[in-house]
């Protein structure tokens, strides 16, 4: 396949990765999102880039409280899948979280196997954070965080999906 490089994503790249991510959201892979948010949340990603300077996969970390982040949106061109492309972006992102000092890395997945291999384990119900926290939690309005607390109104969107944490 040829080699490939990981680095932070640019403000160029949204359309190429809406393209990359146009079919997963089809087959409901990924959630589908606007261009804007793409832009907004631009500093969150990591890129995966060819030799030819074509994008192969991407993914995001967003921050959700102190310790805790999201790899979100993390994807790889069909034709590199099994060349090590999502395992670099993932620690790449693992890297940032540590960096940022969260300690807990949380994801919603049909990849259960991918993110096992990389010591992800599935989450149980019991509560993942404290009170305090769980209720400061709530008055996000942002998606993921509703669906690592596994909200009541979020489960149409995650219905198959597996939730999943590593602590670092």
């Amino acid at each position: 396949m040829g080699s490939f490089i990981t680095r932070p994503a640019r403000t160029a790249d949204v359309s190429a990765i809406m393209g990359m991510a146009e079919p997963l959201v089809d087959q409901r892979v990924l959630v589908p999102k606007e261009a804007v948010a793409y832009y907004e949340s631009i500093q969150e990603f990591l890129v995966a880039e060819a030799e030819d300077q074509s994008l192969i996969g991407f993914g995001a970390l967003h921050v959700m409280w102190k310790d805790l982040a999201e790899v979100r949106t993390l994807a790889t061109d069909s034709r590199w899948r099994g060349h090590g492309v999502g395992s670099a972006l993932l620690e790449g992102l693992t890297t940032r979280a540590r960096e940022l000092g969260v300690a807990r890395v949380f994801c919603l997945t049909f990849e259960v196997d991918f993110f096992t291999r990389h010591g992800f384990g599935i989450m149980n119900d019991q509560e993942t954070v404290d009170p305090e926290v769980y209720t400061e939690l709530l008055r996000s309005p942002d998606e993921g965080v509703a669906e690592f607390l596994d909200l009541a109104r979020v489960k149409p969107n995650t219905l198959g999906n597996t939730r999943m944490i590593l602590e670092l």
